[in-house]
């Protein structure tokens, strides 16, 4: 309940900057979200073909990982 009214009071501060806002800060904003998204997908795709690997292959010590990288 505590994060819910949180988030909700977050979310009402931000659209009062929003209505203040220029429209290229808006569009700037909204490409920040979008690319926030992306990455945030990409991170999930990234450490589930990770564990896919680990069940594959097994795991590496950490000396192995970094001679993989090099």
């Amino acid at each position: 309940m505590e994060t819910t009214t949180k988030r909700q009071a977050l979310i009402k501060a931000i659209n009062e900057q929003l209505e203040l806002a220029y429209d290229d800060t808006l569009q700037d904003i909204l490409s920040l979200l979008k690319i926030s998204k992306q990455e945030d997908d990409s991170d999930e795709i990234d450490f589930e073909e990770g564990l896919k690997d680990i069940a594959v292959n097994g795991t590496l010590t950490w000396s192995e990982h970094q001679q993989k990288i090099a």
